[in-house]
């Protein structure tokens, strides 16, 4: 069934915009509950050999199938430091910002549209929980720099780009350190943000340069996310598979709540 004809989160007879303090009051509180349940289940609770013999799970896992290739790419952009150092931002800022605008357009422009999208986006953010509490993942970034939430594998060769480098933030010092998961990569929402804007964006966009870019976010994500070592391309894989939960889900509850 088209998405179209679930009406997309509004009745025939309602097709006005949510209000808008009601929708920052529940995006803001469902992050807030989000982020508090994230942290119960990583850095602050799980020792760092456990997330350490996750990641060599992964590593393992890679190799097994020939597709272990995050720190060769990084050895191949690490002496470019202006480039690299552009990632560390597109890492820490787009995120947040190309997110913030697809809900906001999709709020003032399409506001038919909007629920269904802000739905699927909450709920993709919720299921990433199941795996950060079920496989908590040290990123390669944290392998070998040893520490309170690092590993103890130097010949992993991995280098901390904003650490090392410089950039926005680093999570590895300051109140970063201990506000945030320092395991919470398994699935990537990085990367499942970015294909959750392509998808709410893509059939609105009309200006073929606006087309592309957002064709291309997602893939420009998946890049930054290994080249900075914050990632393992798998994870980005997790985050597709924690998008389509949420998808279904959205799709599922719209069903029910638009049904005649």
């Amino acid at each position: 069934m088209a998405l179209s004809s679930l009406k997309l989160g509004t009745s025939s007879k309602n097709r006005t915009r949510p209000r808008w303090y009601l929708e920052l009051a529940v995006i803001g509180a469902f992050y807030g509950i989000y982020s508090w349940v994230r942290n119960q289940f990583g850095s602050a609770a799980v020792e760092p050999a456990k997330a350490q013999a996750n990641a060599e799970l992964v590593i393992d896992w890679e190799r097994s199938i020939g597709l272990y290739f995050e720190r060769d790419l990084q050895d191949l952009f690490i002496g470019w430091v202006a480039f690299i150092q552009f990632w560390n931002l597109f890492y820490g800022l787009f995120h947040f910002a190309v997110t913030a605008f697809t809900l906001l357009w999709l709020y003032w422009r399409f506001p038919r549209h909007y629920p269904f999208w802000r739905t699927t986006g909450l709920l993709t953010t919720g299921s990433a929980l199941v795996g950060f509490a079920l496989f908590p993942l040290m990123p390669p970034r944290l392998l070998s720099v040893g520490g309170r939430y690092g590993g103890d594998l130097p010949e992993t060769g991995y280098v901390d780009t904003v650490t090392d480098l410089g950039g926005l933030w680093s999570f590895t010092s300051g109140a970063a350190e201990t506000l945030s998961n320092q395991y919470a990569a398994m699935p990537s929402l990085h990367f499942a943000w970015a294909m959750w804007c392509y998808l709410a964006l893509r059939q609105h966009l009309v200006n073929p340069a606006g087309k592309w870019a957002i064709a291309a976010y997602p893939w420009l994500t998946l890049f930054a996310i290994v080249v900075t070592a914050n990632h393992f391309w798998i994870d980005a894989a997790g985050g597709l598979g924690a998008l389509g939960v949420g998808w279904a889900a959205a799709w599922g509850y719209h069903r029910w709540r638009n049904r005649e």
